[in-house]
């Protein structure tokens, strides 16, 4: 196993610890997840650079690469709608979109074919880790400074900024969704 795919691995094993970290009732619990969370994120840029840049790009890459990312996105929206940060409505499109991507991988996958992620995947993706980063910052700034969520700048930075964020990723996520399915229309029609 290459260190891209290595590096895939990690994320997952930082995409669990992160739910733990999320989910916990610890005095820092958001702001570990956000260390978490973005570690988690770093590596996402990490793997598909060194697997570039070193020509090692594999099949298992190709498919886990892109999985590990919808599964990691799809634990953080999860996970933040009890907090109140993400509507469930939210979390639903970006849920139910990564599952519908992967029903078509495997159904390309049953034709042996195996369909890698796309620049327009990738960019969704990285607003979505932005995105997610941008809430976990401001929570985790209330467990380091109690008072931040009284104070008008936090106040509008979560009300303005965080919703500005979501709708530039959830109108990615339905874009980069519906484009990929458009591109490989054909395993659809052909099964």
């Amino acid at each position: 196993m290459n260190w891209a795919n290595r590096l895939t691995l990690g994320r997952l094993v930082l995409t669990v610890l992160f739910v733990i970290a999320l989910s916990s009732n610890w005095a820092y619990g958001r702001t570990a997840a956000l260390l978490l969370f973005s570690l988690a994120g770093a590596s996402d840029y990490l793997d598909g650079e060194i697997a570039r840049r070193y020509g090692i790009i594999t099949k298992f890459g190709k498919l886990m690469d892109p999985l590990v990312d919808k599964v990691m996105m799809a634990a953080a929206f999860i996970c933040l709608v009890p907090i109140g940060a993400v509507p469930a409505w939210v979390a639903t499109i970006v849920v139910a979109r990564d599952f519908l991507i992967t029903g078509l991988r495997l159904l390309a996958s049953s034709e042996g074919v195996v369909l890698p992620a796309e620049r327009l995947g990738k960019h969704k993706t990285s607003w979505q880790i932005a995105t997610i980063a941008y809430l976990l910052a401001l929570l985790a700034t209330i467990e380091v400074w109690p008072g931040a969520s009284q104070q008008s700048w936090w106040q509008n930075a979560w009300r303005y900024g965080g919703d500005a964020l979501l709708w530039i990723t959830i109108g990615l996520t339905i874009y980069s969704g519906l484009a990929y399915f458009w591109r490989h229309r054909s395993l659809v029609r052909e099964s």
